[in-house]
């Protein structure tokens, strides 16, 4: 059973080329929005806190701030509406989930950047 759902999902779900990262990088999502007939482009800015999962139910959370509030959200990676990821900073951190990044805040929350 398992390697029927796996079949299944090389074969019919489109994979897009996007680049990769992790957490502690800080990555920039275009996506469409439909309002009614007119569709437009969006962008989401901010520090990637995990990326979970596997095969097509692979999704990852970007983590912004808006003003002083943490505006959090997660993306499927192969959602029709995602144009577009691009890779602003390379983060330096240790853990692949990076949730004590919530508590953080001014000066403490900078994450080094990440030499190639």
């Amino acid at each position: 059973m398992e390697s029927l759902i796996k079949f299944v999902q090389n074969e019919f779900v489109a994979k897009k080329d996007f680049p990769e990262f992790g957490a502690g990088d800080t990555i920039t999502v275009y996506y469409e929005i439909r309002e009614g007939e007119k569709v437009r482009t969006q962008f989401f800015r901010g520090v990637v806190i995990q990326k979970r999962g596997s095969g097509s139910s692979e999704t990852f959370t970007i983590r912004k701030m808006s003003g002083t509030i943490g505006v959090e959200r997660i993306f499927p990676v192969n959602l029709p509406a995602l144009q577009k990821i691009e890779i602003n900073k390379r983060g330096k951190v240790r853990r692949a989930r990076i949730y004590y990044f919530r508590g953080l805040t001014g000066k403490k929350a900078r994450i080094k950047e990440r030499r190639h």
